[in-house]
């Protein structure tokens, strides 16, 4: 059988178990010339094969991301993409080796965050990811940084909490007040008590 063959929509079905199971499979055997397969079906003419092989592509960097790693370019090359569910899988599959190929990710984040600026809610929540993963690498930390800032002053007051909560990993002495501030600077347009709680939590707890 092929990996056609055991695609969640090949067997009609509207869930994703089928994906799920051949994406731990895959993962569990280590099994690189599956995932060849799957890279070469993201350009196949069906959109449903498209959505089910780049969901695939993603388990599998969530479970074993080196499997996939080698393929940043194309992910990066996906963002362009008309099809929107392959434009936010290939910004969850960058975000799962952003630590596997830090290089190229910081290479492409200007294609990176121009497709979080025009996509949807879980292309910015892994774009987010992606900046949060590389402030953490000492070469890339004061620009990628600096795009996280400017994701923060812009993003939904929806999305701030949870961006700041995941952020406090990264913050240290030399970028921890302008962290706060910018923080600080929303918190009257945050409308939901429970969301502007949070964000003051965050802000307490780096003070």
């Amino acid at each position: 059988m092929t990996i056609v063959d055991k695609l969640a929509t090949t067997l009609n079905r509207n869930d994703e178990g089928p994906n799920q199971e051949l994406a731990r499979d895959i993962a569990g055997r280590a099994d690189r010339e599956a995932v060849t397969e799957l890279i070469g079906h993201l350009h196949n003419k069906d959109k449903n094969i498209q959505s089910d092989c780049i969901k695939i592509l993603y388990e599998i960097g969530s479970l074993k991301p080196s499997l996939i790693a080698g393929y940043s370019k194309e992910f990066l090359t996906l963002l362009e993409h008309k099809n929107n569910r392959l434009v936010w899988g290939a910004m969850t599959a960058l975000d799962a080796i952003t630590l596997e190929n830090p290089e190229i990710i910081y290479e492409g984040l200007e294609q990176i965050v121009d497709r979080m600026n025009k996509g949807s809610v879980i292309t910015k929540d892994h774009g987010v990811n992606i900046l949060i993963k590389l402030c953490s690498i000492q070469a890339y930390a004061d620009h990628a940084f600096n795009l996280l800032i400017e994701q923060l002053k812009s993003c939904p007051t929806n999305q701030l909490p949870m961006y700041a909560e995941k952020a406090i990993s990264i913050v240290n002495a030399s970028n921890k007040a302008h962290f706060i501030h910018t923080l600080s600077s929303r918190l009257d347009e945050i409308d939901k008590d429970t969301k502007r709680k949070r964000v003051e939590k965050v802000i307490k707890r780096l003070s």
